[in-house]
């Protein structure tokens, strides 16, 4: 079961795009349940009591509380880095100011079905491979940690790091060995570090800033192929 939400100031686009979503929830036989707001400030606080939602479809014209702001509350003051967030907006001006957000990815008003069953098949996608697990043996101890809640690997001798929000992990191994086994998002950056690409909060040429502040390097033969995989569409 997934939660959908759509939050946008006007009621006919809000039909248009529960219809849409109905259709490839009917075509593709998922179960799933749509919520709709017409204001950011209903949505914050709908998500206060607790609704979360797992895909949220949120126009970035919304009037006072925009969804800029609302992206921001949602990663920053909830902490919820799994919801996947698609701003939809008329404009095309706003993807570099999105980055911060880490949305899933970035409709342009007019919407089509195709373009809503592409999205919709990517964020199931990439919800499903969050929930599946990373697996690794420290000793007799054995442990099993969902994808979606590592933020990176590093190599530290012998050993390798897995660091979640929670705290960290060693055990080991080398990460060349990892990276085959690991979903795209994770971005190998340098010879030591594997990041997932969802808490990278800032990007630069040499380095990038991660959601608890750890800032790590990237290597000098890296930095092309980083660049292009932080700057992917479905990134933006």
């Amino acid at each position: 079961m997934y939660n959908i939400g759509i939050c946008d100031d006007g009621k006919v686009f809000c039909g248009f795009m529960e219809s849409m979503i109905l259709n490839y929830i009917k075509e593709n036989g998922i179960l799933a349940d749509i919520k709709v707001w017409f204001s950011g400030e209903g949505l914050c606080k709908s998500l206060k009591m607790g609704d979360r939602p797992d895909i949220l479809f949120l126009d970035i014209e919304l009037l006072e509380l925009n969804g800029m702001q609302v992206a921001h509350f949602i990663r920053n003051e909830l902490e919820d880095r799994g919801m996947q967030i698609v701003f939809v907006s008329a404009k095309k001006s706003y993807a570099q100011d999105l980055f911060r957000t880490q949305p899933m990815d970035f409709l342009i008003k007019p919407i089509d079905q195709v373009k809503i069953n592409e999205t919709l098949n990517l964020a199931i996608k990439i919800l499903s491979k969050e929930e599946a697990k990373f697996t690794f043996r420290n000793g007799r101890e054995h442990y099993a940690i969902p994808f979606g809640e590592i933020m990176y690997f590093a190599s530290e001798g012998r050993e390798i790091k897995l660091v979640t929000q929670c705290g960290e992990k060693r055990f080991y191994g080398k990460l060349k060995d990892l990276i085959d086994k690991l979903p795209l998002n994770f971005i190998v950056i340098h010879q030591s570090y594997i990041v997932n690409k969802k808490y990278i909060m800032q990007y630069g040429y040499e380095a990038v800033t991660l959601s608890n502040g750890c800032t790590l390097a990237i290597s000098k033969n890296k930095r092309k192929e980083v660049r292009e995989k932080i700057m992917r569409e479905e990134w933006l």
